[in-house]
């Protein structure tokens, strides 16, 4: 317990209740509450409810009390449930210091919608214990499903060179590769991410990151873990580059200027003539007509086990969002559609496929 949570409930209620000692103090009767023992002594961390002050100490890396001294310590996975006012949840400071935390590997127990301490009715509620402890069995459910495994997923854009300035690209965020390599990680397999130029956070410790720019970058990255058990090509890849790129600033001159590109070297291809039966690679295709077709089209030219399509046409998926609505095509002919729905909500689905053809 912190100092501030026996302003609600007192010590003693909560050790009858647990039939546990409860701790509070760094320092209690001249002993010593020993916090690097019991950060390692725990399977599973969880913090609820989370004020808006312990989680901003925690952001930032105070340690002014027990609480925040045994998290500083722990060495297992960390769950927060915040609970807190409306506008507190609101807040930019408070949003600043759930994305630091998240950063730093804790999982996010989002609050609820309902009465609040206040008396308003708003978002900021505490999780209910029955959602809090889904979260946590659903973790020692799936967390060694792949264990042993070793993925390797793309993710981002790609930049083509014309010049030191400009340069050939499009509008991948590379926030669904992203949730991917999360999602896989989540579940116990070892994730090496490799990205093209993106704006994202850092993801989870447990996750090998590889920053690239271009399409040969990219792949000769790919080449490099070719042992992989899963590969997930979800980055957004240039099919074209300049042939000659020019090594000073091209000049505005004439009203037209001729690019001549030529074939980028396609990974999803040459992993796909390599693979193994024991292995599982997984293509996207994003497509603006004839989806379908050309998507099905991809899975056999490729040797693909699954495409995951995504349409243009379709509100709200495809670059840039946080949610996406895809199609998936399996080799063994099968088809699944999902509606519309997070980006992180995918990704479980594309790795429960995965799961399933292993």
């Amino acid at each position: 317990m912190t100092p501030a949570a026996k302003d609600f409930v007192s010590p003693l209620t909560l050790s009858t209740l647990s039939k546990s000692h409860v701790l509070s103090d760094l320092f209690e009767e001249q002993s010593w509450a020993n916090h690097v023992m019991l950060g390692r002594w725990a399977d599973a961390f969880i913090i609820a409810p989370l004020s808006c002050n312990t989680l901003s100490k925690m952001a930032h890396g105070q340690c002014d009390n027990l609480l925040l001294a045994t998290y500083l310590s722990a060495t297992c996975p960390v769950w927060i449930a915040p609970a807190m006012d409306e506008d507190m949840w609101q807040h930019a400071t408070t949003k600043a210091n759930i994305k630091l935390i998240s950063e730093n590997g804790c999982t996010v127990i989002p609050p609820e919608h309902g009465e609040l301490a206040s008396g308003l009715i708003g978002d900021g509620r505490m999780a209910e214990p029955e959602t809090i402890s889904a979260y946590i069995g659903a973790y020692f459910r799936h967390g060694s499903e792949l264990s042993g495994r070793k993925a390797i997923v793309t993710a981002g854009p790609t930049y083509e060179a014309i010049d030191p300035v400009r340069f050939i690209g499009n509008h991948s965020s590379g926030k669904m590769g992203y949730a991917i390599a999360e999602e896989l990680a989540r579940r116990g397999a070892e994730v090496v991410l490799i990205s093209g130029p993106v704006s994202l956070p850092q993801p989870h410790s447990a996750i090998k990151l590889t920053h690239t720019k271009s399409a040969n970058e990219m792949y000769a990255a790919c080449m490099e873990h070719k042992d992989y058990d899963i590969a997930v090509m979800s980055a957004a890849i240039a099919d074209y580059t300049p042939a000659e790129v020019k090594s000073q600033k091209i000049k505005k001159g004439k009203d037209t200027c001729v690019l001549e590109l030529k074939k980028t070297n396609d990974i999803l291809s040459t992993l796909g003539k390599t693979k193994t039966d024991a292995q599982i690679l997984v293509g996207f295709a994003l497509e603006t007509d004839n989806e379908n077709s050309n998507a099905l089209k991809k899975l056999h030219t490729k040797n693909a086990d699954i495409i995951v399509l995504n349409s243009l046409n379709d509100t709200g998926a495809g670059f840039g969002f946080d949610t996406n609505k895809v199609k998936m095509f399996f080799k063994n002919g099968k088809e699944k559609n999902y509606q519309l729905k997070t980006k992180s909500g995918i990704a479980k689905d594309i790795v429960d496929s995965i799961i399933e053809l292993l």
